[in-house]
């Protein structure tokens, strides 16, 4: 599933051939993805400007001239690819095969954008943008980890209290949203700090520690396009890199790369979920 830095690459890459620019004609190819898509979805956003083009959590948002807010998540295998874009410096992937291109949007300038779904597990909905924060998706959402609500003395105070493992609590969407399973992993090596240690009993230094650590691990990992692991491509089609930066995800029996450490890379099952971890440096 892609997390924050893949949703936030392809929000970029989207940015100079979306906002701004009107919606010439939607083309919807089916009557759903995940969940149906909204009634008359392709009217409602023929003819419409893109006046924003934003992220929350791992969502785009697109606000229209509508007072309409098109939400859309990439789901497990979703892409949204560019062709024909005098504005953009790339061309979509053309060996895509035409029957998993759900939603096309053609813009009046030309450009055309393509969510391509193979797995069907994306969805987009309309909602109005008024009301956009009581969206079911939305509502319960925590601060953004690269915004300024998410500070040293909001984690502490989310944590305090609660037993389950420091893992658990950073994928809790109601915590911080947008981190996943890789990035957490990474976050909890950088810091030194045990996937498995109880949330409520990490020092205060320590939960300190975190907050830098996720706001420069998700940055880097943005500024690397993503981590391109099985479907996720960028909005040109191509690959991102933060995976060959992994110091711990998905590198188990491998040594630690820590500067003095002669750990290996152990690799656990929490929540159902795999955690990667150094055991000698990560306590």
């Amino acid at each position: 599933m892609p997390e924050l830095p893949e949703v936030e690459t392809v929000r970029r890459g989207l940015q100079p051939v979306m906002e701004g620019k009107r919606i010439g004609r939607a083309e919807v190819r089916r009557p759903d993805l995940r969940w149906p898509f909204p009634e008359n979805m392709a009217e409602r956003l023929t003819g419409q400007r893109i006046l924003s083009l934003r992220r929350r959590s791992k969502y785009i948002l697109a606000d229209l001239s509508s007072n309409e807010t098109l939400l859309v998540h990439l789901g497990m295998s979703g892409r949204m690819l560019i062709d024909d874009a005098p504005t953009a410096n790339f061309n979509a992937n053309s060996a895509l095969p035409g029957k998993h291109d759900h939603v096309v949007f053609h813009m009046q300038d030309g450009a055309t954008i393509t969510f391509n779904d193979a797995r069907r597990f994306g969805a987009m909905d309309l909602i109005p943008t008024d009301r956009l924060d009581a969206h079911w998706l939305l509502e319960k959402l925590g601060p953004e980890p690269l915004g300024n609500a998410f500070d040293e003395p909001y984690l502490k105070k989310k944590l305090s209290g609660r037993n389950s493992p420091i893992k658990t609590a950073l994928l809790d969407q109601r915590v911080v949203s947008g981190l996943g399973n890789i990035y957490v992993c990474e976050v909890l090596h950088r810091t030194g700090i045990s996937p498995k240690r109880e949330a409520a009993k990490i020092s205060g230094p320590r939960v300190a520690s975190m907050v830098p650590a996720i706001r420069a691990v998700l940055s880097e990992a943005i500024d690397a396009g993503g981590s391109s692991l099985r479907d996720h491509r960028q909005t040109n089609g191509e690959l991102g890199y933060f995976q060959h930066r992994f110091a711990v995800y998905d590198r188990e029996g491998e040594d630690c790369c820590k500067e003095g450490c002669d750990g290996r890379i152990c690799r656990i099952v929490q929540s159902g979920r795999s955690s990667f971890y150094c055991p000698t440096c990560q306590r």
